[in-house]
């Protein structure tokens, strides 16, 4: 399937300013320019995913690294320790704007009960 570029796919390039926190081969992770949170940063796969419909098993490395870089970056943001959220949006009934899967990390206050 091909995807079109995104504004994500800039950033992941350097192309436009972002204050990246973290970036590898695999992922980048850079805070949310309409933080919802103390801490709110996303983080995405280099590869371009549309939607969480679109992941296959090749995908799932990807995905695992993703949350690991999320455990890595909460520790470093000193927030891992008091709790935070991960956050995955699929379509726009969830709330994506952005079509490359991106995972929010929000932390750094009391977020209170999403789910029991």
């Amino acid at each position: 399937m091909m995807s079109e570029e995104t504004i994500f796919s800039k950033i992941i390039r350097h192309e436009i300013p972002s204050d990246i926190v973290f970036q590898d081969e695999t992922v980048t992770a850079f805070r949310d320019i309409s933080p919802q949170a103390p801490t709110h940063i996303l983080i995405i796969p280099n590869k371009l995913i549309p939607t969480l419909n679109q992941v296959t098993p090749e995908d799932e490395a990807v995905l695992g690294h993703m949350v690991t870089v999320a455990a890595k970056i909460a520790k470093q943001e000193g927030i891992a320790e008091s709790g935070y959220r991960l956050i995955m949006n699929c379509n726009k009934d969830a709330g994506q704007d952005v079509f490359h899967i991106h995972m929010h990390l929000l932390g750094g206050k009391n977020l209170g009960k999403l789910v029991h």
